[in-house]
Parts: structure tokens; sequence; C-alpha cells
């Protein structure tokens, strides 16, 4: 085996060194919150980012390093892929502090009796999604992702006054609760089957043949159950329109970001690492989710008038790209095309919370107190009021409909391209088909903000440091999409270590 790539067990703490000061500083933030008042929460804001800011050193000196180290007795895996996951978990929650600072703080979030619940809620939510990225063990997979559920759960619900969110988190807790239940369900049957929790040595239970397959295959019809309706999948996908709509819009981008990159990395772990053996199980399941998501998600979007729900479908339709990467890895035995569809699904899922990240963060700046900009007329005639800002989104409707030369069409392209590998032309076609119809709600935004006209004067009032990082993402969507090649490289290397060790 390459030494780059070569599996070290130890018995030390360092491989979690990034979560332990992830833990250690977010539970010192709520402390230091407790004695602040509203006008010096800023420095709840300064903190939390400088801690995200940490954790990124420690997690960038693990990926630089190359190897995959174990830890606490195999629970926990430090690999190349997990450590990319979570460079991005960090980039992703940092902008979405950014952009909520100035509309959490017109509505009263960020003081008063709620204080800086937001930004801890979010760390530990951070911190659950680690857990869930390096878990290689079905309890500390399950553990990270309670501990992420329960922190969304919290601060979906946070505006505890607002009827709308309110039944947002009434759904989403119930909803979630019946997800955890069937993963659970499924984690316990190949348990029980297998008679262990780790994942390498369930694979290799599941390989060996000597477990009867209907078993296996029962646990794993609830596995899967679980990980779509976390990714939003059809027919799990009831909860995401909702849940995006009630949720205050910080909320909501913290609901449609991070999240994701965490449930990708866990569908690798349990699907890729822990039963690859029934490959052709999964597949044919993923394939199913992939087909109906693509469909249902862009069909349904276009019928959509508020920004936020469309958005929601929107997403539910970017996840069957990457299910579709997932299910292409494999082709009855040959395992050649593994590292390229699972890297060009990684790249998809990073690229997809780029492009959110600024979609929800121009909401967010039109947004004012006592007016939430979520409706599609809100941006009639923004080019008029701020062409810069105007650019800025049409550059990320762009770029989910996967125009080039902006990175989302090099996303697709990967994609399609790790599909069109397997010989199923038909669902590479099917799939096209259905980005050409979601490029109309897409392009609908667009449309609306340069060629309608304004239906609101109000002068838009940004924060610097909103405005410069907005630019700076769009710059990112863009350059990207006309040099791939640095990511996408990263994705793949970092793929292939991860399944080669």
């Amino acid at each position: 085996m390459n030494p780059i790539t070569q599996a070290t067990h130890v018995a030390t703490l360092a491989p979690l060194s990034a979560e332990i000061f992830l833990l250690v500083a977010a539970s010192a933030i709520l402390l230091i919150d407790m004695f602040l008042g509203e006008s010096k929460r800023g420095i709840t804001y300064v903190l939390s980012l400088l801690t995200l800011a940490g954790c990124a050193v420690f997690s960038f000196a693990d990926f630089n390093a190359g190897t995959t180290v174990y830890a606490f007795n195999d629970m926990f895996i430090s690999d190349p892929m997990a450590n990319l996951l979570k460079i991005a978990s960090y980039v992703a929650v940092a902008l979405t502090l950014i952009y909520s600072r100035q509309y959490a703080h017109q509505r009263g979030m960020l003081g008063g009796e709620l204080g800086g619940e937001f930004y801890v809620l979010a760390l530990f939510a951070l911190l659950g999604q680690m857990v869930m990225i390096s878990g290689n063990n079905f309890l500390s997979i399950y553990l990270g992702l309670e501990l992420m559920s329960l922190s969304l759960y919290a601060l979906v619900a946070l505006r505890r006054n607002h009827a709308q969110s309110t039944e947002a988190a009434m759904k989403y807790f119930i909803l979630g609760a019946l997800a955890s239940g069937f993963l659970l369900y499924g984690i316990s049957m190949l348990y029980g089957a297998t008679g262990t929790m780790e994942l390498n040595a369930v694979a290799a239970k599941a390989a060996d043949g000597t477990i009867k397959p209907a078993i296996l295959v029962f646990g794993l019809v609830f596995v899967v159950a679980g990980l779509a309706f976390k990714l939003g999948a059809v027919p799990f996908h009831m909860w995401v329109p909702d849940v995006y709509q009630g949720s205050p819009t910080p909320v909501t981008l913290l609901l449609g970001a991070a999240p994701k990159l965490a449930t990708f990395a866990i569908c690798v772990r349990l699907l890729v690492e822990g039963l690859l053996p029934m490959a052709n199980d999964w597949q044919q399941m993923l394939m199913i989710l992939a087909v109906l998501s693509l469909g249902i998600g862009n069909l349904t979007a276009i019928a959509q008038t508020n920004l936020k729900r469309m958005l929601a479908y929107s997403t539910i339709a970017q996840m069957g790209f990457v299910l579709l990467g997932l299910l292409a890895g494999v082709t009855g035995v040959d395992k050649s095309n593994a590292a390229a569809a699972y890297s060009a699904a990684m790249y998809y899922s990073i690229v997809y919370v780029l492009t959110t990240l600024g979609s929800f963060g121009l909401i967010m700046v039109l947004s004012r107190a006592g007016f939430e900009a979520d409706e599609l007329n809100d941006f009639k005639g923004l080019s008029k009021r701020s062409p810069w800002y105007a650019l800025i989104m049409s550059i990320m409707m762009f770029s989910l409909a996967g125009v080039p030369p902006l990175v989302g069409f090099a996303a697709k392209f990967s994609v399609l391209q790790s599909v069109l590998h397997t010989g199923a032309v038909w669902l590479t076609v099917l799939a096209v088909m259905f980005s050409l119809i979601g490029a109309f709600y897409y392009l609908r935004v667009v449309k609306v903000m340069w060629f309608d006209e304004p239906a609101d004067t109000a002068p838009l009032a940004v924060n610097a440091d909103t405005s410069l990082v907005l630019g700076l993402n769009a710059l990112a969507v863009v350059g990207m999409g006309m040099i791939p090649g640095p990511l996408l490289n990263a994705c793949l290397d970092a793929m292939r270590k991860t399944l080669a060790a």
C-alpha cells in the first residue's frame, strides 16, 4: 500500500484536535455570552469566526499530511475526504454567520433574552457534522447525527413567538425523529446480522457470504431511507419546502449548506465503506431516489413564487445529482470508476453549498426589519436599485442552472461524465433534460431582476463585510468555473487516498 495512504491506529487525541478545540471554544463562547450586553454581542460573533479559523488550521494541517488515522478504538477516522469536507463546512458556517449578522440583529435574534444562542447552536451543529464526517462506527455516526439534528431543531424554533417558525420546527422535529428511527432501525438490523458496528468489519462480514442477504437488504432499506430524508430526496422530501420557508433565513442557510456535506460523508461511510459488497442493491435504490428527485424537484419548483420554497425544491433536484454520482461508482464488480464518481459527487456537494450560500445571502441582504425579501416579486427591478447585487444573484442562478463557464456547469459535467462511464446513457439524458427544465425557474429570477420595474424602492443598507464577502463568493463561483481543476483534483486525490486506506 502507498505509504502516503497507509492507515495508522493511534491511542492519542491528536486526530480529534479540531473537534476538541471546537467543543471547548463553543462552551467558552456560551459562558462568555452570558455576561455580554446586547451592545457587545459583536464579541460573540468575532469569537465564533475565530473559532472556525482555529478549526480550519487543524484540519488543513491534517489534509496536507494526506494520511488516514484511526482513533477511539477505530470509532473515529481522520482521512483526506473528512478533512476536505470539514474545511468546506467551516467556510459554509463562517459565510452563514457573516451573511446572517445584520439580518439577525434587526429581528432581535441576537439580543434580549435570546442572547448569542444562534452562534453557539450553529457551532454545536457544526460539531455534530464533524463527528458525522469522521465517524467510522455506527454509534459515532449516529451520535454526530443527533447532535447536529438537536441543534438544528432548536435553531428552527429560535423565533419562539413566530407562528410559522414554530410550525416549521414541529414538522422538522417530528419528521426528523421518524427519519432517525429509520436509520437507527436499519443500523440495528445490520449490527444484528454482522455482530459489529465498525464499518470495515461490516464490509468484511457482508462480503464473506455467511450472512443471509435478505437480512442485510432489509437493514439497508431503512438505512437508505434515513439517508434520503437527511438529503431531502424524494419521496422523503416533504419537510424541505415547509422548513426552509418557515425558518428564519439564517437558519434556512444553516440547514441547506454544511449539513449536506456531512450527509454526503455518511452516505460514503455507510454505503461505500461499510456496505460496498451490497452495491448492486443500494445503487438501484439510489437510482430511483435520484430520478424522482430530479423530476419532482425541478417540476415543482416552477410553480413556486416564494424564493425560499423555490430554492428548497431546487435543493431536492440538486441532491438528485449528488445521488447520481454516488450510484455511478461501481458497475458490477468493476470498481475502476469509484474514485472519479464519488469525488464528482463530493465536488458537486461543495459547489452546491457555495452557490446556495450566495443565493440566501442575497435574500438576507435585501431583507430589512419588518420585511422579508423572500418572494419573487421582491427581486423585481433589482438591477435598477443595485446592479452589483443583481449581478451577484444572476451569477448564483446561472451557476445553479449549470450555465457555462460557471462552477455549477463544471459540477454537473463531472457527475454526468461519471454516469456516462457506467453505460447508463438513458440516465444521463434524463438528467440533462430535467436540468433544462430546471433552468426555467432560475432564469425567471434573472428576468425579474433585469427587465421588470422595481416593486420596492427602499435603499439597500448593507454592512461592508457582508458586501465584500458576497463579492468574493460570486468571484469564487466564476473563478472556480473557469478553472475547475484545483478543487476537482483535490476532491479526486482525497477520495483516492480515502478509498485506498
